[in-house]
């Protein structure tokens, strides 16, 4: 399924500074790949998908754009190849995937998007499990939730749960997403738009 929401203006109408004067990407084009292998398979006439909506819930609610929402199963190959695809499409300055986090022999999620990662943000995955741990304790040893840059695209891999997913979505990804897609694409704000 692939969205277009809303117009989303030109990269050069779009690329600012915050009030630091960091770079910044604002409104972002987002990509939301949920991974499930009980959701949306190609039967499904009404795949039902929460993980998903709540990234595209708070992302839209803080003024970004989501343009393609992608649902597949657990497969090495499949995860990898569709991040890929929204890594190449110039309508994406954001990725987020939900599901797959987990320790289970088919939570694969984050092999395979990792494999994409030119550069890796570990205190993600750092800050979620120190926000999560007030509702779920120890048991955030058990999240691999991720994130790095790839191909000058942030990429934040999430859990499953809404919870989990309106939490990295809303306390993280929306203050720090239009950031770092500012700094990874810094070295690009001179060239002209084809």
């Amino acid at each position: 399924m692939t969205g277009n929401h809303s117009e989303l203006p030109s990269p050069a109408d779009r690329r600012t500074t915050d009030a630091d004067g960091h770079d910044c990407v604002d409104p972002l084009g987002v990509a939301v790949v949920t991974v499930s292998s009980s959701r949306g398979t190609a039967t499904d006439a009404d795949p039902s998908d929460p993980g998903g909506d709540a990234v595209a819930n708070v992302l839209e609610g803080a003024g970004h754009v989501v343009t393609s929402r992608r649902t597949i199963p657990d497969d090495y190959v499949r995860i990898k190849t569709t991040v890929g695809e929204c890594l190449e499409r110039p309508d994406v300055d954001l990725v987020v995937t939900t599901g797959g986090t987990g320790v289970t022999v088919d939570d694969i999620t984050p092999d395979a998007v990792s494999e994409l990662f030119d550069r890796e943000l570990p205190g993600f995955g750092e800050a979620f499990r120190r926000l999560s741990w007030e509702e779920v304790g120890t048991r955030v040893v058990a999240t691999r939730a991720t994130a790095g840059i790839a191909r000058d695209v942030p990429v934040f891999v999430l859990p499953g749960s809404v919870n989990a997913v309106e939490l990295a979505t809303a306390e993280i990804i929306v203050e720090e997403a239009p950031h770092l897609a500012g700094l990874a694409t810094r070295h690009t704000a001179g060239e002209t738009d084809s």
